[in-house]
């Protein structure tokens, strides 16, 4: 992996920061204000410590702390050093060297490395690299195995139904290459440094800024120093700041700050709900007479039920070593809170297609992350006074192809492509201090992106009938194989994640069995596997709006669903000293940066903030 040094050699001199607002996250009215004030007077024990909750104005212990923050400048600023923010600085700087412009293009990753918090099956589609890097194979891209063979299936508890892969179908994979994800970003990087693009990884964006006119002004990085109390250590530092004429936001799914900006400028007034699912993975030393590199295998199935969207991939690398990629993955929108994601994936292993392909080998690494999968539903307004929002952070996964790196990529291209023109110009032509770009959204919209997504837009709203998975497939064959995805209307989805899961009581709890040690494992071993550490002392990034709701709400109504849908073992209930109750404890160490915990709680009540920078999973080519 590439040390941070080379990255962060200007960081000395780049971002400081000024005083900026906080934006206020508002109790989600889910219950009444009765309710509420129910829960608040519960005598829970505090678990919240984190300055976004609780203000440090009030707090005697801040008192003359030094909180002024330094400030630097730059064209345009990127957050999230993944396939999306990579690409629009690449592309950017190409066309400032193509037109022989001065352009400083700075981009912060929350990663220690750049690619370590990168994970993904991964089929890669190279359209959008063809464009970007014509010359990707000369340049050495790590794209080492083309997909050779593919195979679908339908999984019964014992038995497999092979599926005809059609040409023309989404899940075809002819032309596609099986990549190890974080490889491939931490390749980009490179390209980008070797261009001149300023890379800053281990530095979290914490805090949109604004200008007075309301337009965005550029980001702030959190504050570091800070006791898991909430008090300040004598090390405290305060974060710094970047400016730009515009800030692109592609943190991925689900993004933080993303979060904020939807509700400041209404993002999504006219869009559907984006929905998720989440997806697991683990890679794999197998026997070598088990190995056929570029081999692609999907599925669907067992050991879901016909109600829950969801499926599984095992992809065989040819790396010079018989290494497997396999995931599972889940849409969140399930309704029973007895479902665990990651017990549904250790189960799936051992049925009798999967089991033969592992026996004997060595599980070498585990990871997890959500994804979007609303797709051209749930797109928002992508343009808004001083940024754009890029790649994963608004959803461009193609869900029937499981692909969204090509889309993310030629997203952040489009995007570097309207902004250069403008922030090159002598005189800017903008009514606010932040660039409005919505060129960027036209010309998305005039791309093969738009064309893609709009085709298979009805194919995952489809699976919610009677039939589920089934009649879904009977769609897609129908309307998508024939009339590829022209018919005349456009299905919706079911409403948020959050608001699908049934109350405990109305759902069967589901008996997993125990983990052998040999094709399944235990949480807690496999967390192991991803690298993941953060600074102890500092606050739960895993913040809570109200305390007592947790165990009033969560544990009472959901038999704490929180516990199950976690895929790192954050969450438990346990009891508390006194004996005569439960509390909810937050293992934050533990947090893989998926975000299922704040997009699925039905309560609303988590939202996931960045911890200092650096801290998370390591994962080394996932």
């Amino acid at each position: 992996m590439l040390p941070a040094s080379r990255y962060s050699s200007q960081a000395h001199r780049c971002i400081r920061a000024l005083q900026t607002r906080q934006t206020e996250h508002a109790v989600p009215q889910l219950y009444t204000a009765l309710q509420r004030r129910a829960c608040s007077s519960l005598s829970v024990p505090r678990i919240t410590t984190h300055y976004t909750i609780h203000s440090r104005d009030k707090d005697p212990r801040w008192e003359g702390i030094e909180m002024e923050r330094f400030a630097d400048e730059a064209d345009v600023v990127i957050v999230g050093g993944g396939p999306a923010g990579l690409s629009a600085a690449i592309r950017l700087k190409q066309l400032a060297n193509e037109h022989e412009k001065e352009l400083r293009v700075c981009l912060v990753e929350k990663a220690s490395q750049i690619g370590a918090h990168t994970l993904s099956g991964a089929c890669l589609e190279p359209s959008a690299l063809n464009e970007l890097f014509p010359d990707w194979k000369e340049r050495g891209a790590p794209l080492n195995t083309e997909v050779t063979e593919d195979v679908f299936s339908i999984l019964t508890e014992k038995h497999r139904i092979p599926v005809p892969m059609l040409p023309g179908l989404p899940m075809q994979n002819h032309g596609n290459y099986i990549v190890r994800l974080g490889n491939f970003v931490r390749w980009l990087g490179e390209q980008a440094e070797e261009l001149g693009v300023e890379l800053y990884p281990g530095y979290a964006a914490s805090e949109v800024l604004f200008h007075e006119d309301g337009s965005v002004k550029g980001i702030a990085t959190n504050d570091v120093g800070i006791a898991k109390d909430g008090s300040p250590k004598d090390v405290f530092e305060r974060g710094m700041e970047l400016h730009a004429k515009v800030t692109l936001f592609g943190e991925g799914c689900h993004g933080h700050l993303a979060k904020q900006l939807y509700k400041q400028f209404n993002l999504r007034e006219n869009c559907e709900p984006q929905t998720y699912a989440i997806g697991l993975k683990e890679l794999w030393m197998i026997d070598e007479k088990k190995w056929r590199p570029g081999r692609v295998e999907h599925s669907v199935g067992w050991p879901l039920n016909r109600n829950t969207y969801g499926g599984s991939f095992l992809y065989h690398l040819n790396e010079g070593e018989p290494l497997v990629a396999l995931g599972f993955v889940i849409g969140l929108d399930y309704s029973n809170p007895y479902l665990s994601p990651f017990r549904e994936f250790q189960r799936w292993k051992h049925h009798p297609f999967v089991a033969p392909t592992l026996e004997g080998g060595n599980r070498i690494a585990y990871g997890a992350r959500a994804l979007n999968e609303g797709g051209f539903q749930s797109i928002p307004k992508l343009t808004f006074p001083g940024g754009l929002l890029i790649g994963c952070s608004p959803g461009f996964m193609n869900v029937p192809k499981i692909k969204g790196t090509h889309t993310a990529m030629k997203s952040g291209m489009l995007a570097a492509e309207a902004i250069f023109p403008q922030v090159v110009a002598e005189e800017l032509d903008s009514e606010t201090a932040g660039l409005h770009i919505p060129e960027y959204a036209e010309n998305l919209k005039n791309s093969w992106v738009w064309k893609e997504l709009r085709a298979v837009r009805n194919i995952r709203p489809s699976f919610h009938n009677y039939f589920g998975l089934y009649g879904g497939m009977v769609y897609t064959g129908i309307f998508y194989w024939i009339l590829r995805g022209k018919e005349p209307w456009t299905l919706k989805h079911c409403g948020t994640d959050a608001d699908q899961l049934k109350p405990a009581k109305d759902c069967t709890p589901i008996d997993y069995p125990k983990p052998d040690g040999k094709i399944s494992f235990d949480l807690l071993s496999s967390v192991a596997l991803s690298g993941t550490n953060h600074e102890g002392d500092q606050p739960a990034h895993l913040t809570l709006r109200d305390d007592g709701v947790p165990v009033a709400r969560n544990l009472g109504i959901y038999d704490g669903p929180e516990q199950r849908f976690c895929p790192a073992g954050v969450y438990e209930y346990v009891p508390l000293e006194t004996g005569d109750g439960m509390r909810l404890q937050i293992n934050a160490q533990n947090c893989v940066h998926c975000k299922t915990c704040d997009i699925k709680d039905p309560s609303q009540n988590i939202n996931w903030v960045v911890p200092e920078g650096g801290g998370g999973p390591a994962y080394n080519g996932m």
